[in-house]
Order: C-alpha cells, then structure tokens, then sequence
C-alpha cells in the first residue's frame, strides 16, 4: 500500500492528538473515516468495511432462494397445467353432483384460482410491519415458510383428495408468503449489506424471482411435469425451497439495524456485523446505526396512517407508491399475455411456443444478472430512466406492428423483436430497482411502514392488471399497449423530476436529500435532530 499524502497524515495525527487528550471518541467517526478516505490510499479500516463476506453471500442466497424464488415460481408454475387443472375441477365437481359445470361457472372458478394470489399478496403486505418489528427481519423470513409448506402439502395432495377447494386455499397461503417475502427480503438485505454492496444485493431477490419464473417454465413443459399425472407434483415443488430455508437460515445473523435499533442490544448487533463484515472493529458502523437512530428518535413507532401524515416523508411516500404502481402497471403482464399469440403468428409452430415462451424468460434472467453488475456502476436512477424509456418505446412500436402484421408480413417479427426489448427494458430497472429504492429512502423506524405501502401498491395493481387487461384486450385489441406507453412514459418523467441517486450514500445521507426535497428542517418536524449531527456528517 502507498504512503497517505501529507494532508492525511496530518489529519490523522490530529486525530490522535484529540483522542489522548480526551476531546472525542477513542474511535474516529463515520464522518472522519469518510474525511480521511479521500484518497485512493485509504487504510484497511475503511475498505474492509465494504468487503463482500461469504456470511453475507451465503444469507443472500439462502433467503432469495427460499423466499423470492418462490414468488417467482408461483407467478408462472399455473400457467402451463391450466388445461388439465380445468379438466380436473370439471371431473371433481361431476364426481359429486353427477354432471359437469357449465362454461361460465368453470371460467369463474379457474379466474379465482388464479387471482387469490395476487390478494393473498395484498393480505402478506399488510402483515409485513407488525411481524418484522416483532420477528425481526430473519425471524419473519422464517415464520413465512408455513405459507409455503403447508399449501405445497395442500396442493400436492389434492388430486388424492377430489378437493380443488384445496388449491384455491392454497393459494390465498402461498400469495401471502410472496405478499410478505417481496417485501421483507429486500429490507433484510438492504440492511444486512454494506453501503457499496446495497444495490446489487438488493437486485438480488428479483433475480430469484425470474429464476422461479424460468424454473416454472421449464418444470411446466409438457414433456416433464404438465401433464395429467404431473401437474400436483409441479405445484407441490413450492415447499422445497422454503424446507431449504428453515433448515439454513437460522446460523446467519439477524440485521444489525434491527438488533440495535429496536431490540437496544449493542452486542447482538456488534456480533452479527462482525460476521457480517469478517473483522472485529465495527464501532464506527455502530456508530452510523446510531447516527440514524437519533435522526428519527423524535417519532418512535410509526404506523401506515402517520407515514401518510408527516410531512418529512411526503416525496418518499409518493414516490414508493408511483414507482410500485408504475412497475405493475407498464404492461409486464400484458406483455407475457399477449406473447404466446405474438409468436404464432410470425409462425412459431404450437408446441414449439413453450419453449419460446422459456426463452424469454431465460432473457429476463440473463439481464437481471447484468442489473446486479451495473447498479452500483450506473446507479438506481439511471437504470430506473433506461428501463422505463425502452418500456415505453416498445409499447409504441408494438402498437403499430400489431395494428399492421396482418397488412406487412414482416411485422409479426417487429412484434417478437418489442417482446424481447420490452422484457430487457423491465429487467434493466423498473423490476429489481422500486423494492431497493424502499430500503434506501426511508430510516430504520419508518421502513416496516413504507413497505407495508409498497407491497399494497404493488399487489393492488397487480390484481388489477390481471382483472381489468382481459376486458381492456377485448375493447381495444392491439390498442392496448397504448395504456401501458402513457404509464410508462409518466413514471420516466416522475423518475426525471423527483427521484434523486443514493447509490454509496448511507441511509442518513439519502434522508438529507430528501429532507431538502420536503423543505423540513429536520428528519422529523417534531425534533431537529439532525442539527446535532457532526457537520461532517450532514455534507453531501
């Protein structure tokens, strides 16, 4: 390693001047550690705090795995069984009344096999605040795994069982454990991760959730379980990985944010930092913790009803709820939707669309991958502007090529070209991006709160896509996308105006942004704590 410049040297030794002479802590501050890391020759303190540890590698893959992959895998694994899922319901119900359910009936049942996801998303949202501030962030990841196991079990055996009341309960269980790991995941890691590892942590759990899609997809060709005798061994997989987890995830530490800030058990919360970060002096990231505590120790407890109320959190609020709402409803279900019919008319052959189907979900993959890599490079905003403008690009073409492939026969393959683009596009930012951005823009005390918001937000509109889309598709054929462009394009012009960057920014650094943005004069209007903030601190 270098020698530090003069410069440093002598801040350093002021340092430890002031530290014999009893002036200030015996270990520097965040805001000196910053000061004094100008230099490409900082000391080993401050680049081991933004190690990437195999603890904090193996947490991220264990709770992604055995909670956002199952979002994903539930979102896909029924599409592909529906037609004999169907059949089954029809010979269940002609078993017991003697006669088979006419068209409408079996229509409705099918469509509230499919939506009670989506509300039992909206139910796992609303639980998300009171289980994380008393199970803690782990401790709910582990307590949602009985709404995966136990409707594994339920739709497993429920072709033994003559019941497709089994499957329709099970999942309402498993859109909850997808309602609260949506949310939960992401705040675990956000607050597990160290500053500079945040956002490519943080895309971690939609990664796991097109990985769920994908393994859906290809689980469900009809050449492996969707078939007559596969289809409850396809849906029963679920519980797998949420087995993996109770058995893994209790050795790895809980968030140290938690721990100190709620629990108020310092050694707890320096135990599991040094596991987390592989060294023995965490005090000046205690100190940060704390730092953030103080920040917001004027308004205690806070709830959905006073997020909505103070006025400090008034663009944080509003912009969680644009950026879900704008995510859901750009037309990503309407592109899935409409894609099978996309690609038989540029002539793929019937049997052959499933594996075209798998293909794009392969892409959806591959580019989050690449979104792990360029989120701390190119930043959340950025990604979040890119993947929304491509979104609405693609909706325009796709618009015309629609209203014109059967007028120029090239079109079909403009069509399948603005599938692709717009699956890239939605990889790029607006899927993993909105659940990071929640972790980063809100402190420790209002977090459970804001992700209560979100995740109703986005399972609102979820449910509402799924509900409304059919009937829009039939009134507007292929003039629905146009929807889907205008909501596009008005996200990327809110993501241009309001959304600021918080990539290597603390917690308490991002909050002064927006403080600003509020024009409050503190983190709270009850109590200027951030004017006790070392100067240091507050700079930008």
């Amino acid at each position: 390693m270098s020698a530090p410049p003069p410069q440093q040297e002598k801040q350093a030794e002021s340092i430890v001047e002031s530290r014999r002479a009893g002036a200030i802590r015996s270990e520097p501050t965040i805001a000196e550690m910053r000061d004094m890391s100008d230099d490409e020759s900082t000391g080993d303190t401050v680049s081991a705090l933004g190690r990437l540890t195999a603890v904090i590698v193996l947490a991220t893959l264990i709770a992604a795995f055995g909670s956002s992959f199952q979002y994903g895998y539930n979102v896909a694994t029924i599409n592909s069984p529906s037609e004999f899922m169907k059949d089954f319901y029809n010979y269940t119900y002609y078993d017991r009344v003697g006669e088979y359910m006419n068209e409408f009936y079996l229509t409705l049942l099918w469509s509230v096999t499919v939506s009670m996801f989506p509300f039992g998303g909206f139910l796992g949202s609303l639980m998300v605040g009171r289980l994380v501030n008393n199970l803690g962030r782990k401790g709910t990841l582990l307590f949602n795994n009985i709404f995966s196991i136990v409707p594994a079990l339920l739709m497993g055996f429920s072709d033994l069982a003559k019941s497709f009341e089994m499957i329709i309960v099970a999942r309402v269980l498993v859109g909850i454990c997808a309602g609260l790991s949506s949310n939960v995941v992401p705040m675990y890691l956000g607050e597990l991760a160290p500053k500079n590892w945040r956002g490519a942590l943080g895309v971690v759990p939609q990664l796991f959730i097109t990985i769920g899609i994908l393994v859906a997809q290809i689980f469900g060709l009809r050449s492996l379980l969707a078939n007559e005798e596969g289809w409850p061994i396809l849906l029963g997989l679920t519980g797998i990985p949420a087995v993996l987890q109770l058995l893994f995830l209790p050795f790895f530490p809980e968030s140290p944010r938690y721990l100190l800030i709620q629990k108020k058990d310092e050694e707890a919360a320096k135990r599991a930092l040094r596991r987390l970060r592989g060294w023995h002096d965490v005090d000046a990231e205690i100190e940060e913790i704390l730092e953030e505590d103080r920040a917001e120790k004027a308004a205690g407890f806070i709830s959905v009803l006073k997020l909505f109320k103070m006025r400090s959190l008034r663009w944080q609020v509003i912009s969680i709820i644009v950026l879900m709402a704008g995510q859901q409803l750009s037309g990503v279900n309407a592109i899935y939707y409409y894609a099978d019919q996309i690609y038989l008319s540029a002539g793929v052959k019937e049997d052959d669309v499933q594996y075209v189907t798998a293909g794009t979900g392969a892409v959806n993959v591959l580019i989050t991958v690449c979104a792990i890599f360029v989120v701390e490079l190119m930043g959340r905003r950025f990604l979040l502007l890119l993947g929304f403008s491509v979104c609405f690009t693609a909706c325009c073409v796709l618009t015309g090529a629609l209203a014109m492939q059967d007028v120029i026969s090239w079109m079909p393959y403009v069509s399948i070209a603005c599938v692709i683009s717009y699956v890239i596009g939605h990889a790029l930012g607006p899927s993993p991006i909105p659940a990071l951005l929640v972790t980063e823009i809100f402190l420790q005390s209002s977090r459970p709160a804001a992700y209560m918001v979100a995740g109703t937000v986005h399972w609102l509109s979820n449910f509402t896509v799924g509900l409304v889309f059919p009937f829009i598709q039939v009134g507007l054929g292929a003039y629905s996308f146009v929807i889907f462009a205008v909501i596009c394009f008005l996200t990327t012009v809110y993501i241009f105006l309001i959304i600021p960057e918080t990539k290597s920014k603390t917690f308490v650094e991002i909050n002064q942004i927006f403080i600003k943005m509020n024009k409050v004069p503190g983190v709270h209007p009850e109590k200027e704590e951030l004017k006790e903030f070392p100067p240091s601190t507050a700079r930008q």
